[in-house]
């Protein structure tokens, strides 16, 4: 039989177990093959519910996770892990970046958040440094318990410590350390003994340590306990965190001679104690923090950060009488590098622009990631707008040469808009906003340059004010149209349904599409009127083409979010239905994920309604949002419409294709219908045959078209239009 000690080291020499989680297959095996050859011992778990049964079944030093998974999700898996098995490290591998589920996942007990894609060594090198401190925590607590079990080895507990054991005398002097402060902070115990303490001591902490061991109510029972900084002897880190917990020693209970006071100070003991490493935890904490204040891609201070010190930095320019700058800078060119090499390669290319704009700026500036492109940059405590101009410059000249990606040469500029304190707004809402509205003036004259913000240029937000008004009289002298895109059966080549799409047929501008007006629409309030307009018109052209020969006719119809929202939106659009006696059954609603996620039981609750009169409900641009097995479930779903953006990457052997492939699994599973937009090519309409998805629409079939050609379309028996696009 085993003793504890060869128990121990046996524990302590295995191969690490790693149990590795995820709900898809063949990421979960390139994750496991990646360990197994670093000759870790790992044990892979198709989703959270397999990972709970090998968690009952077998012990484990290490699970890598993801947190987006049906049925049993991260976060349940780690609830478990942290039930059944409190020694096994947690860290969590997740395509899900918003600071909402990192935090989350940190405090559940995550040592380490892996964002997907990840890069193999750096995984490989976070699993080698968590299996490590694992290993040295487990013996840390192991050592511990065999201390407490005997007090034979109270003379280990001293010399082999993991914390430093001391003793002061009277005044404070150290008259006992030992050899653990030498490992930890690099002083030999000869060097420290017969010292004060606060030679250690980190400067900023020397009065408020002092003053705690002279503190009255210090007692066995109320030891003093604090937090303070140690400093390091040579060349070592400066400084590192320590709690110390120091008792007072009862001379009745421990009378000295001179045979047994305090070694090389010769005064009687008066206090021992511990002082416990907690650097890894201050910078754990120091991470955390820093994560809810900073952009995790570039490690930029993020808005909420940037605002804070915008707000500080305003306070005292106005109590010094002083100015200050705020740019708005937004990347020329860094959308086509994104759509065309694709996100990662234009995550790298944000990353190296952040490189180069910090090596422009002067200690104290601010650099700001404020989303997507856009950056802002405050410049406190300047003399004039030619400190402002003489950084912009600098900024500008900084992005001019090409950023290397991969086998890639790639340009991309920047326009900074200019807005100083206190001429262009004395508030922190408007210098941001100002210095946004310069920099869009900068994009209007060709981009890659600067321009401060003046008076003069709020005078062009007559634009927007005049597109508003003009919209206001569209809806008024029925300007809009409403044109229709055919979704077609693949397998019979005929029109199944209709989706309608509105345009703008503005006096002057001529033919407006969507996103030309409706985002004023929404910010405008008006989206709810122009929404009837078009329900109305393609409730009449489709009411008419079922009546006349074609009535399984569907039609799709767009609903915004504010329109779903409303108190009465069932009443109003059944209202609309009723008026032109529409068959409730040929209307199909679509909505996105994220409007039903924002309120889940408000939206059930409405669209349950709906489908109680027969009008059908469709998810549009799924796989894009939540994509939850959940809310299929929950509500009365009949069509999953799969996002363009998954179609085109559709092209031979693509890893891109297997969204849609379990996009289109999942809604047969369901009995769900399922339609694919965006569909360009003879391969993506073959592939998707292939799947079993048949009705398609997109530029194959042509583009949305006016009522009148509709008409002529479904004269005929079936589309001979497979090529006209």
């Amino acid at each position: 039989m085993a003793t504890e000690h060869n128990k121990d080291i046996l524990t302590s020499s295995r191969c690490p177990r790693i149990l590795v989680v995820d709900d898809e297959p063949r990421l979960l095996r390139t994750l496991a093959d990646l360990l197994r050859s670093r000759d870790y011992d790992v044990t892979e778990a198709l989703g959270g519910r397999e990972a709970c049964l090998q968690l009952q079944q077998k012990t484990y030093d290490l699970a890598l996770l993801d947190l987006n998974m049906p049925q049993v999700d991260g976060f349940q898996v780690m609830k478990e892990a942290n039930q059944r098995q409190p020694g096994c490290g947690l860290i969590v591998v997740s395509g899900e970046s918003s600071f909402n589920s990192v935090s989350r996942a940190l405090r559940r007990g995550a040592l380490d958040y892996i964002r997907k894609p990840f890069d193999p060594e750096e995984l490989l090198a976070t699993v080698e440094g968590v299996v490590g401190k694992q290993t040295l925590i487990r013996d840390h607590k192991r050592i511990q318990s065999r201390l407490e079990k005997s007090e034979a080895l109270h003379r280990y507990i001293v010399n082999s410590s993991p914390d430093i054991v001391f003793m002061l005398d009277e005044t404070g002097h150290i008259c006992f350390i030992n050899n653990k402060v030498e490992s930890l902070l690099g002083y030999p115990t000869a060097e420290l003994c017969g010292k004060h303490f606060r030679h250690i001591l980190d400067d900023r902490d020397v009065a408020r340590g002092t003053y705690a061991m002279q503190g009255p109510d210090i007692s066995a029972d109320n030891p003093r306990v604090l937090e303070v900084r140690l400093k390091t002897r040579g060349s070592r880190k400066a400084t590192r965190h320590f709690e110390i917990t120091a008792f007072p020693i009862d001379p009745q209970s421990w009378p000295q001679t001179g045979k047994t006071q305090g070694g090389c100070t010769g005064q009687p003991a008066r206090y021992y104690g511990i002082a416990r490493d907690v650097t890894e935890r201050k910078e754990a904490e120091a991470f955390i923090n820093f994560q809810a204040y900073h952009d995790l891609l570039t490690r930029l201070p993020n808005r909420a950060l940037f605002k804070d010190r915008l707000e500080l930095a305003i306070t005292h320019a106005r109590r010094g009488q002083q100015k200050l700058a705020v740019m708005f800078l937004d990347l020329d060119r860094f959308k086509v590098v994104n759509d065309t090499l694709g996100h990662a390669m234009g995550d790298r290319l944000l990353q190296a622009v952040t490189h180069r704009l910090e090596k422009c700026l002067r200690k104290g500036d601010t650099l700001s990631r404020f989303g997507g492109d856009e950056f802002t940059l405050l410049l406190p405590c300047i003399h004039g707008p030619e400190d402002a101009r003489g950084i912009a410059r600098k900024l500008i000249q900084a992005l001019k040469a090409p950023f290397q990606l991969g086998g890639h040469e790639v340009f991309v500029g920047v326009s900074i808009g200019i807005s100083v304190f206190p001429e262009a707004g004395e508030t922190m809402d408007m210098l941001i906003q100002n210095a946004d509205i310069a920099m869009y003036h900068v994009k209007a004259r060709g981009k890659d340059g600067y321009r401060f913000y003046s008076d003069s240029m709020s005078i062009n937000t007559a634009n927007r004010l005049s597109l508003e008004r003009d919209l206001r009289l569209a809806l008024e002298r029925n300007e809009l149209r409403v044109f229709y895109q055919p979704q077609v059966c693949s397998r019979s080549n005929r029109v199944v349904g209709l989706e309608a799409l509105v345009r703008w047929q503005h006096p002057e501008r001529g033919l407006l599409y969507p996103r030309d007006f409706l985002p004023l629409a929404e910010e405008t309030r008006l989206v709810g009127k122009l929404s009837e307009q078009v329900i109305d018109q393609a409730c009449r052209d489709v009411g008419r083409w079922i009546s006349t020969g074609h009535p399984d006719l569907r039609l799709a119809v767009n609903l915004s979010p504010s329109q779903v929202e409303h108190p009465r939106f069932v009443e109003t659009l059944m209202n609309h239905v009723s008026a032109h006696q529409f068959p409730p059954a040929n209307l199909e609603i679509e909505i996105t994920e994220n409007v039903i996620m924002n309120d889940l039981e408000q939206i059930s609750q409405k669209l349950k309604e709906l489908a109680a009169t027969g009008v059908r409900i469709a998810i549009d641009d799924f796989g894009t949002g939540y994509s939850s097995l959940n809310y299929l479930h929950r509500l009365p779903i009949h069509t999953l419409k799969v996002d363009q953006s998954f179609v085109k990457a559709i092209r031979g052997g693509d890893d891109g294709a297997c969204i849609v492939n379990a996009i289109v699994a999942m809604a047969h599973g369901l009995k769900l219908e399922i339609v694919a937009e965006g569909v360009e090519t003879d391969d993506q309409l073959t592939y998707l045959k292939s799947l079993g998805c048949h009705q398609v629409q997109g530029f194959f079939y042509g583009p949305a078209r006016p009522a009148a050609d509709i008409t002529s379309l479904l004269a005929g028996d079936a589309l001979s239009l497979a090529h006209t696009g």
